[in-house]
């Protein structure tokens, strides 16, 4: 289960509280600022976010509770209503990283290493795709295959590898070929997501539908595209029939 639903909040023009002085303070007067966000005193009533950096908090952020703003106490997980993730930014593209506040230098220290893995072109790319999305709406008219589409440029060595420097939407969109979908098999050899191979996550992560068999663990089944339809088969039965890209998850080895 999640710990909590990371959002992405637009606060330009918007009022946000911020109590206390000093670093921790003055950091997060920094972050709203460079949001865009107003940053307002207590007393302001439109805001509906407030941070606390206080040595005792729990007074001013029950307060602020009780008039119906969302809270964030600095350094107080226990007392927060949402956390701060570490952000990492790359023009458009926002890449956040959050342990719900139980270790702000695990989030950091994430963040630094996956400074040095995202190209600086990183936002062209969104950019361009972007700018394509009507050329490619008309190129590919069907949902399912215009997403296959762009899963295997997108995918390790494609043509957007999104990890690689340089990549150009518009040659990629003069020369790019369609997706037949088909049909792909996973026997799992245990219980355990991580025993997937990056093959196989990388079909649960485009599969259109997801076929599993009784049994096969919701950890496993998690891993799917968030909006992939799903359906249960009896064991050892075919996949059905289907459009786009199927996975059949059999149990394999994960059996009890």
């Amino acid at each position: 289960m999640l710990h909590s639903l990371p959002l992405f909040h637009r606060l330009a023009g918007q009022p946000v509280i911020v109590l206390g002085e000093g670093e921790a303070a003055d950091a997060k007067r920094r972050l709203l600022e460079r949001a865009g966000a107003l940053v307002v005193g207590a007393d302001n009533q439109q805001a509906r976010l407030a941070f606390v950096a206080l040595d005792e908090p729990e007074a001013a952020a029950a307060a602020l509770k009780a008039r119906g703003l969302l809270v964030n106490v600095v350094d107080r997980p226990e007392l927060c209503d949402f956390t701060t993730p570490s952000l990492l930014e790359r023009g458009p593209v926002l890449v956040a990283v959050s342990t719900g506040g139980v270790s702000a230098g695990l989030a950091k220290a994430l963040r630094l290493r996956l400074e040095g893995l995202l190209p600086a072109s990183l936002g062209t790319l969104a950019e361009g795709l972007n700018a394509a999305r009507a050329a490619m709406k008309a190129r590919w008219p069907d949902g399912r295959e215009r997403r296959r589409v762009m899963d295997a440029a997108l995918a390790p060595g494609g043509a957007l590898d999104p990890l690689a420097e340089g990549r150009d939407v518009a040659a990629w969109l003069g020369g790019a070929a369609g997706s037949a979908g088909g049909t792909h098999e996973i026997v799992l050899r245990s219980s355990d997501p991580d025993d997937l191979t990056l093959r196989e996550a990388r079909w649960l992560g485009s599969a259109d539908l997801v076929a599993y068999e009784p049994g096969v663990p919701a950890a496993i089944l998690t891993r799917a595209r968030a909006d992939a339809e799903q359906c249960e088969l009896e064991a050892g039965a075919a996949a059905p029939d289907q459009t786009g890209l199927t996975v059949v998850i059999r149990r394999g080895s994960a059996a009890p």
